[in-house]
């Protein structure tokens, strides 16, 4: 085995052991968090800005034009916890509607939660924001100082869709075991529609989110001394009907051979990574996921194409009967 660099001593373990287990499988896989690297978060928020990209600019005007119902029905003051470091956009105007005591905010990229608690702490200096650096597919504890307070979790922009039912029930689960029974949620869950303006979404004309998926490959190369060779592989967003989701995927465009931290790995031409999915989901499977993940729907705010939902949750007390 060859001499790991000083970036692979330092890598993390559970980055190094995902991306070989990954790309180990019958289907090439990584999972799609280890996307958000400091260069991947700025990327992803690139792509938000995008034309194409309806997710972001749907969910905010939804967020914007509803702001004092969803303020209404889900109580201000208290703490509002965010799965994920907040949105320049859509977390001042949650900020603005909720008006909490406390803001936590949680990822797992450490350099993308501190730079952006550093511009909120700019926007709101007399707010309390407590970061959390964790990765919130996993259990975890929030501040001490947010004991006793209302809790508003807090998880836009359709980031659910990336993990398979069965996945997302269990991340609603730990959700709720986290902000405990009497809290809420606020979701984001992106609607079916047309094929033709889904795949533009994950595919834009500017290149961006190819340059997004491609990063992951550079990030391995950086970080578990690997020696892939990025400009062989090609962007692919496709869309799986049986599934119902658009997924991502890195392709090989001729015949290559790398190795990752000593393991070596072969692709022939037309092999792909599947490295992310964007699950759509209709109203009633929508509110289905929740109930089975804990949390049990009370409202809801679409935009006037029914093209995306912004749900509000509740973790009521598991009852006996019926």
């Amino acid at each position: 085995m060859p001499e790991m660099s000083d970036a692979a001593n330092v890598a993390d373990p559970a980055f190094r052991n995902d991306v070989i287990r990954g790309l180990q499988q019958a289907q090439p896989s990584i999972p799609a968090r280890w996307l958000y690297d400091h260069r991947g978060s700025e990327l992803f928020d690139a792509i938000t800005k995008l034309d194409e990209y309806y997710p972001t600019r749907t969910e905010t005007a939804i967020m914007r034009d509803n702001a004092g119902a969803i303020a209404a029905a889900a109580g201000t003051g208290g703490a509002l916890i965010e799965f994920g470091a907040g949105s320049a956009t859509k977390t001042p105007l949650m900020i603005d509607a909720l008006e909490p005591d406390h803001y936590v905010p949680i990822d797992i990229s450490g350099d993308y939660l501190r730079a952006s608690v550093a511009k909120l702490a700019e926007d709101y200096p007399d707010l309390a924001v407590d970061p959390v650096e964790a990765d919130f597919t996993r259990s975890f504890d929030l501040p001490d100082e947010i004991r006793g307070l209302h809790r508003v979790g807090f998880f836009p922009g359709s980031t659910i869709g990336n993990f398979v039912p069965r996945s997302a029930a269990d991340l609603l689960r730990t959700f709720r075991d986290i902000l405990h029974d009497g809290s809420s949620l606020l979701i984001g869950m992106d609607r079916l529609k047309d094929l033709d303006r889904l795949r533009a979404a994950y595919d834009d004309t500017e290149g961006v989110t190819a340059q997004f998926n491609l990063n992951l490959l550079h990030r391995i190369n950086c970080e578990l001394d690997a020696d892939i060779p990025v400009d062989l592989f090609r962007h692919d967003a496709r869309w799986n009907e049986m599934l119902g989701r658009i997924e991502m995927h890195l392709v090989a465009t001729t015949f290559m051979s790398f190795a990752i931290d000593g393991t070596r790995f072969t692709f022939d031409e037309g092999d792909s990574i599947h490295t992310e999915n964007s699950h759509k989901y209709g109203k009633r499977a929508a509110r289905t996921l929740l109930l089975a993940g804990g949390w049990t729907p009370v409202a809801e705010w679409t935009d006037d194409a029914d093209d995306f939902a912004f749900i509000l949750a509740e973790a009521q007390p598991n009852r006996f009967a019926p």
